[in-house]
């Protein structure tokens, strides 16, 4: 099982991708509209954001994969398409103008949308760059990749390719996030394909298992997004025999799906608002993966947490504070903590209390670009990973004039 250089979600059998730029964006440089298309009928799945406000491309979405098919994924940057009286007629709209120009059914279309909340969008733009992103489907998933994103810094594409039944399969995925980062699921827009030929029931429960170990493990900054969702298709073209049951196959297909999706939740960590470094949490030794889970996420969304990593100050007090309040019933005399980087580790903490340190080698090791928040709980088995990033002065410019 191995990451593909260059992956994207064309790397799988049956898909074709595309991004455009069509006029939503003001910034005629920046491609504002994707477009994933499956030559063959997929077997699909979405988990969508818990947000009680909830964009209309998810409400469309939701009723277009209740049947648990797909055909295609169409979806712009630059509006959100949420809190607008005709938000779902357009997202339908859309659809069907898709429908037309690749001869497919509405209901096999997933829709998203990500940009400012509350504005109108522009359903005339996306109608008149729908024959481009169609003619410019190919095997390059890249421009789709860019037409998703927004405050993004960076484009987010990776697949991996393993064997599954003595065929050669694979999984790819593009995704956008930067801010408006919180768990609750989603906590992103991201859009996975697969050749693996697995039944919609099963295709479910395996993303929402590895939903709930990397996308629901993210914190940039506290907010749940109203847009974002995660959707899959699985194209079947690689003829593995159908997984229908939690089996051996089952869960080399989680193991791998769960890769792609951790290094997406990675990147996303690592490209948040403002971030000049990626944090990682490390909960090792948790007497439940619930706790172990709870901890890491209080941990990396404390603001005080995210400050001193910023600063590069050992403050490893606001560690266990964070710990304190997350609400979980541990011992706090049997905590450690070390912080560490690829210039060492340092322990700060034993037993819940402090223990000599050198503040100068503690300073080099927080000034690398990739920190690692070591908490061992010495009480259990139990593991979480939770990904964040410091919180710099530039967070807060980037927010503060986002809408103008």
């Amino acid at each position: 099982m191995n990451f593909i250089e260059n992956g994207s979600v064309t790397t799988p059998k049956g898909f074709l991708a595309s991004g455009v730029h069509c006029g939503i964006r003001k910034n005629q440089t920046k491609k504002d509209l994707a477009l994933i298309f499956a030559e063959v009928p997929c077997t699909a799945a979405a988990v969508y954001t818990k947000n009680l406000v909830k964009g209309a491309p998810l409400k469309v979405t939701k009723d277009h994969l209740a049947n648990g098919i797909a055909r295609a994924v169409i979806c712009n940057s630059g509006n959100a398409n949420t809190c607008n009286a005709d938000g779902e007629e357009k997202a339908e709209m859309t659809c069907d103008a898709l429908t037309k120009a690749l001869n497919i059914s509405a209901e096999d279309i997933i829709i998203g949308s990500t940009g400012v909340i509350g504005q109108p969008i522009n359903i005339d733009a996306i109608i008149g760059g729908i024959p481009e992103l169609v003619e410019s489907l190919s095997k390059n998933g890249t421009p789709a990749a860019e037409g998703i994103m927004t405050t993004d810094l960076v484009k987010k594409e990776y697949a991996v390719e393993f064997e599954l039944g003595g065929k050669k399969v694979s999984i790819g995925a593009i995704a956008k996030g930067s801010g408006m980062i919180n768990p609750n699921m989603a906590t992103m827009l991201s859009f996975i394909t697969t050749d693996v030929k697995i039944s919609a029931e099963m295709l479910n429960e395996a993303l929402h298992m590895a939903v709930e170990d990397t996308y629901n493990m993210i914190c940039i900054d506290g907010d749940t997004s109203t847009n974002d969702m995660v959707s899959i298709m699985a194209s079947g073209l690689a003829e593995n025999t159908e997984i229908t049951e939690k089996n051996a196959d089952f869960d080399l297909f989680v193991k791998a799906l769960v890769m792609v999706t951790a290094q997406i939740a990675k990147s996303i960590a690592k490209d948040g608002e403002g971030a000049t470094k990626l944090l990682r949490v490390i909960v090792s030794n948790c007497k439940s993966v619930e706790f172990a889970r709870t901890i890491a996420l209080s941990v990396v969304s404390s603001s005080l947490v995210k400050a001193a990593m910023f600063g590069s100050d050992a403050n490893w007090g606001r560690v266990l504070c964070a710990i304190g309040y997350a609400g979980c019933d541990v011992d706090i005399t049997k905590i450690d903590v070390s912080f560490k980087s690829k210039a060492g580790e340092i322990p700060v903490c034993e037993n819940g209390a402090g223990i000599p340190f050198s503040e100068e080698i503690a300073k080099e090791i927080l000034l690398c670009d990739e920190i690692d928040i070591l908490v061992n709980m010495n009480d259990g088995y139990q593991r979480a990973i939770a990904y964040g990033c410091d919180l710099t002065y530039d967070y807060v410019k980037i927010n503060g004039d986002y809408r103008t």
